[in-house]
Formats: structure tokens, C-alpha cells, sequence
């Protein structure tokens, strides 16, 4: 069986490593290993016309454990102490999907990487390592931003109305991920749905053609209520206290950037589902629009039963991997 683990994806390049730091802190209070992986490729000692199989073979090898001596380096600042901290690199490609198939063979408990700001342009024409793995990792995703803060304040943002084909489940796997990290880490749940009114509806356009009044206050109210109720079902299912649920109207996209702030969450668990290619790219999810908006960290959860597209078998012939064994 394999060892429960926090697997964090590393970037060699970058300055600071702050989703390391944040993985420690949760393999150490759930006492498991924090696992460190660079998933790494040159195109450069690919390239056929100046090397042999053998060479390329040798100087892939000589590449990864150039990168394997940074993650040595890199546990040896974090200051462990008890916890088990393991290093790993691969010679895999696209990141994504090698962050994926490194997800489907340790099955860690959560996957953790920095995420960095993108912009619109990116979102829509250049997709990202970071919405590949929104759509595609199998394991509970953890977006860092910012180091990780002593009793934070967690907010989890469900459907319980299922307006975005969301599985029932997903609620409940949200809400219970959310109090699992809120106990672990000290911190303070609190919960939020949200719906759109009939004046953000027909602000769209969607009236617009219509030959006959629509009774506005009468559907608003019922909307109200249908959404209400089906919130209080699920908070009291899960004992959530009064003072922490949060019904807000509008745009999910626009309301929970701001009542994350007024909260000062540290982090927003959100859920995801599977959509084709193209919808993705037309209209993305809530938790896409949501993520270059927010001030704090995102935890992506699947529903239960989610299977990504990206396979383990997929991986490139020239795969390779070193670990600690391989010193």
C-alpha cells in the first residue's frame, strides 16, 4: 500500500517556494511524508542531429540529478525535523500532464504548487499548466500564493442547487475536506453558496426579446428560496454554525473574491468537474474566473469517482526518474 504522502510540485527557478513551506506545515500535522518533485525536460538534449541515444541517455541523467542536488538543498531549508521529506524528478512533458501521471502513481492525499497571476489573454488563448491541472489532476489541488498563516480562515464555496451540473457529493466532499484542514490546521470553516438574482439574468440580455413582461418579484423571491433552503439543508448536515454560513446573491465569480477578503481567508476550496475542451475554453469554470481574482490560496477537490482523461501509460518513452535511492 502505498504511504500517505503531500506531494508538492517544485520550481527550480523560482525565488521563493512558498507551497513547500505550506506542505510541511500539513505533512506535519497529519504526520505523513511531504514528498518534493521536479518534473524536468530540455529540448535541447532531445534534439537527435547532435547526440546519440546513448548520450542523450547520460546527459538526461547528469540534467536530473543536477536537479535532484536543488531539492536536497531545498529540503535542507525547510528544517523538517521529524518529518519525512522525500525528493523526486522525472524527465517528463507537458509539466501538466507529468504532474498528473506523478499524481496517479504516488496517489498522494494533495498536490501542492505556487500558482502566479495570469492574465485574460493567457486564460482564453495560451491555457496554462495551472488550468490543465484544475480540469485534469486527480488528487485535491492546492493553488499557493502565500506562506502559510497560523489558525487560518477557510472558506468553502458549494452548489447545493446544482446550478453548474455539479454532483451532489462534490458539496459534501468540499465541506468535509474543508473541516478536515480546518482541524488540522487550527483554523475556522466558513461556508458560502451563491445564486444569481433575476436582475443579473436580464442585465445578460436573457429578456430582452421578450414579448411579455416578466414578473420579476415573484420569480426573485422564489429564487430566493429555493436557494435558501437547499443551503440550509446541506449547513445542517454538516452542523455549520449560523454565524459561518454566508447566502449572498450575484456572480460567484465576482462575490467570493470579495467575501474571501472581508474574511481574510487564507484559502478557498472550491469544486471542479470534467467539461469538454470546448466549453472550458468558451466559458471556463467558476473556479478558473474565480483564481487570478482571489487574494489568498484555492483548493481545487474532484468529485468522487473522477477519472482524468491523462493516463499513467501516456508517459513519454525517453521517461525517466531519480529519487533519494538514486544518490
Amino acid at each position: 500500500m502505498t504511504a500517505q504522502r503531500i506531494l508538492v510540485v517544485v520550481d527550480p527557478t523560482a525565488a521563493e517556494q512558498p507551497a513547500a513551506a505550506t506542505g510541511l506545515v500539513l505533512a506535519r500535522r497529519l504526520g505523513c511524508r511531504l514528498e518534493l518533485l521536479i518534473c524536468h525536460y530540455e529540448p535541447r538534449i532531445n534534439a537527435r542531429r547532435f547526440f546519440a541515444e546513448a548520450e542523450r541517455r547520460v546527459l538526461r541523467e547528469q540534467s536530473l540529478r543536477h536537479q535532484l542536488g536543488y531539492l536536497r538543498s531545498l529540503r535542507d531549508t525547510l528544517e523538517p525535523g521529524d518529518t519525512e521529506v522525500t525528493t523526486t524528478v522525472s524527465w517528463d512533458r507537458p509539466l501538466a500532464e507529468a504532474i498528473v501521471r506523478a499524481a496517479l502513481r504516488d496517489e498522494p492525499l494533495m498536490v501542492l504548487k505556487d500558482t502566479h497571476h495570469h492574465s485574460a489573454i493567457e486564460r482564453t488563448l495560451f491555457t496554462s499548466t495551472d488550468w490543465h491541472l484544475i480540469r485534469d489532476c486527480p488528487a485535491p489541488l492546492w493553488l499557493v500564493k502565500t506562506p502559510a498563516k497560523d489558525r487560518p480562515v477557510i472558506l468553502a464555496a458549494v452548489d447545493p442547487a446544482h446550478d453548474h451540473k455539479k454532483p451532489a457529493s462534490l458539496d459534501d466532499q468540499i465541506i468535509e475536506q474543508a473541516a478536515a484542514l480546518a482541524d488540522t490546521l487550527g483554523g475556522e470553516l466558513h461556508v458560502y453558496h451563491g445564486y444569481e438574482t433575476l436582475g443579473d439574468i436580464a442585465a445578460a440580455g436573457a429578456f430582452a426579446m421578450s414579448p411579455t413582461p416578466i414578473p420579476t418579484e415573484e420569480i426573485s423571491a422564489q429564487v430566493e428560496a429555493e436557494h435558501s433552503a437547499a443551503f440550509a439543508e446541506l449547513m445542517a448536515a454538516h452542523e455549520i454554525p449560523e454565524s459561518n454560513r454566508h447566502l449572498l446573491p450575484g456572480d460567484p465569480a465576482s462575490v467570493i473574491p470579495g467575501l474571501a477578503g472581508q474574511l481574510r481567508a487564507s484559502l478557498v476550496i472550491m469544486g471542479a468537474v470534467a467539461r469538454s475542451r470546448l466549453q472550458q475554453a468558451v466559458i471556463g469554470s467558476t473556479a478558473e474566473k474565480v483564481l487570478d481574482h482571489l487574494p489568498c490560496d484555492v483548493l481545487i477537490v474532484k468529485p468522487p469517482g473522477f477519472e482524468s482523461h491523462i493516463t499513467y501509460k501516456a508517459q513519454p518513452a525517453d521517461f525517466m526518474q531519480l529519487d533519494d535511492e538514486d544518490a
